[in-house]
């Protein structure tokens, strides 16, 4: 679960930590008072672009740290994978924020931005105010079936996966493949020419990158050769030189070493020095030799790169690109050769992938179908506890026209929330009170199917009000007995259930205007729910109506 989070320089918060516990967390305030930058600060710490102007000072670094616990094996099981050792059974994730670029590290080590989402995946799902508009996109009901069903379609998947390319490549190549003779003759001798255009060159691989170091040798040799002639005097010419001085050095040095053991050493010491230098000369002159070439040297590996260059701008950018091609075009003129057998394989091998992929995609069918019985029917009853009195939620399979990397699977949920009503697809029947329902739903299924340890919700309860409001809070406190819930509310009825209450609150401090964030004591939740029930003046019957809706929460909990 999430334990801490902790938030610098980020819009209207200069710097705050929050301490958060099991079960449900609620978050209340005014609107405009930086409830949902709360949510914004823990997206960048997982992964999520940067907005513009989020940073509150440019001067100064932003930071943004989560501290997870771990909650289950599984959990631990998904780090190992990914080689990440929790510290102490915990996770820290962080991402800092300086002159616009941005350092994610995770234990304290950085790592890429989607390493960071992928850690944070296994951890904290994020549900925003605008998430529920996904289930009016029938694309994503797809999504969401395979997310429930992960673990049974992950090795079928990555076989449908390697199949569908297969599929893809043999359906381009019969695609190709229709021609007449006359195209057929044309291509042939086209193939025919550059095949021996490219053998005619007799290519050696790594050729084009020892002409190109010779070249540039070559053509600034000049240049080369005075700098190495102007060395080679200077370490073995006449006159004061460095093999002059340092042989005068040997001598002196000859003197002592017999008075000494460190007089032994230092003489040794000066006769190394004495032979790397002479080396070091040779050396010097033997390569000043082998820039030693006349101009029809120079003017033939300039025109050898010409001839190599010439066959990357029709071929590919290296000598190994130009082989590729050259097998490519050698394999298209053997099929071209003998026409009629290399349809009669291409064919032979289309019905293959065909029989295959048909047979692959209805393994996918069918396992989807069994989940989505099951996730169905758990939706259905997480409906019914938010108000839902008669509804029926089930999900029907199209087909799309041709394979996918997926298969061929077109699911839609549908629902009918009234009596005698048929099954329609979500975005013709559903409110958006309705809609934020449903995703709930959705969502405490999934999550107790994908071990998440913490929810979090911004605004959940968009369109509620009323009973089912009351339900709604119901709910979010079931969840929260096996699942941590962070939940950004409006509610009174949420915020009644909180096992911790947080207050997120504006202030003017030296005319600079900051959010705070702070955890409500028993006394200051019946203030906090009192603003809510009644806005702007409290009076004694709404206190009244606050520790009443509170008490009632404390026993329905209980």
């Amino acid at each position: 679960m999430l334990q801490s989070l902790h938030v610098k320089n980020l819009a209207l918060i200069e710097e705050t930590e929050v301490e958060f516990d099991s079960g449900l967390n609620i978050l209340t305030g005014e609107t405009g008072a930086g409830k949902s930058i709360i949510v914004g600060s823990m997206n960048l710490a997982l992964g999520e672009k940067i907005p513009k102007d989020m940073v509150r000072n440019e001067e100064k670094p932003a930071l943004v740290e989560l501290i997870f616990q771990l909650d289950n094996e599984e959990q631990a099981r998904q780090l190992r994978a990914m080689e990440i050792e929790p510290d102490e059974n915990q996770v820290v994730l962080s991402r800092r924020i300086a002159a616009g670029r941005s350092v994610a590290r995770i234990n304290g080590e950085t790592v890429p931005v989607s390493v960071l989402k992928e850690v944070a995946s296994i951890f904290i799902d994020i549900y925003g105010q605008h998430e529920n508009q996904t289930l009016l996109n029938k694309k994503k009901h797809l999504v969401l079936l395979d997310e429930y069903a992960k673990d049974a379609l992950a090795n079928d998947l990555e076989v449908q996966r390697r199949l569908y390319k297969e599929y893809r490549d043999l359906k381009k190549k019969r695609e190709e493949s229709v021609t007449d003779e006359k195209e057929r003759i044309r291509e042939m001798e086209l193939l025919q020419y550059e095949i021996s255009e490219i053998e005619a060159a007799n290519l050696t691989e790594g050729e084009d990158e020892s002409l190109e170091e010779r070249y540039r040798l070559m053509s600034g040799s000049q240049k080369v050769v005075a700098a190495l002639d102007a060395c080679h005097q200077l370490l073995m010419g006449d006159g004061e030189s460095a093999s002059a001085l340092v042989g005068r050095a040997t001598r002196e040095g000859q003197v002592v070493q017999s008075f000494s053991k460190r007089g032994e050493e230092l003489y040794s010491q000066l006769l190394e020095v004495e032979d790397l230098l002479t080396q070091t000369g040779r050396d010097v002159a033997d390569y000043m030799e082998e820039l030693n070439f006349s101009e029809e040297e120079f003017y033939e590996v300039q025109e050898r790169l010409n001839a190599i260059n010439h066959l990357k701008d029709k071929y590919g950018d290296t000598v190994e690109q130009i082989f590729a091609e050259l097998d490519k075009r050698v394999r298209r003129l053997e099929e071209l050769s003998d026409y009629e057998n290399f349809l009669s394989n291409l064919e032979k091998q289309w019905e293959a992938v065909q029989s295959k992929m048909q047979m692959q995609c209805q393994k996918l069918t069918t396992i989807r179908k069994k989940y989505a019985a099951e996730l169905t029917f758990k939706v259905t009853q997480a409906l019914i506890d938010l108000n839902f009195l008669d509804v029926k939620f089930d999900m029907q399979f199209g087909t799309t026209k041709e394979p996918t990397l997926l298969g061929v699977d077109e699911p839609e949920f549908v629902i009918s929330v009234n009596p005698g009503e048929p099954l329609k697809p979500i975005e013709h029947v559903a409110s958006g009170g309705e809609l934020s329902r449903i995703m709930l739903a959705m969502k405490s299924v999934l999550a107790a199917n994908d071990k998440i340890s913490t929810l979090i919700f911004d605004e959940i309860d968009t369109g509620i009000s009323g009973r089912t409001a009351q339900m709604v809070a119901e709910k979010m406190n079931d969840i929260g007995r096996t699942t941590q819930v962070i939940s950004i509310t409006h509610l009174p009825q949420i915020a009644a259930m909180a096992d911790q209450h947080f207050l997120i609150e504006k202030q003017v401090v030296d005319a600079v205007t900051i959010s705070n964030i702070t955890r409500l004591n028993p006394e200051e939740e019946i203030t906090e729910l009192a603003r809510m029930l009644g806005g702007a003046v409290i009076s004694d019957a709404v206190l009244m109506n606050a520790k009443d809706m509170r008490a009632q929460a404390i026993r329905m909990k209980q």
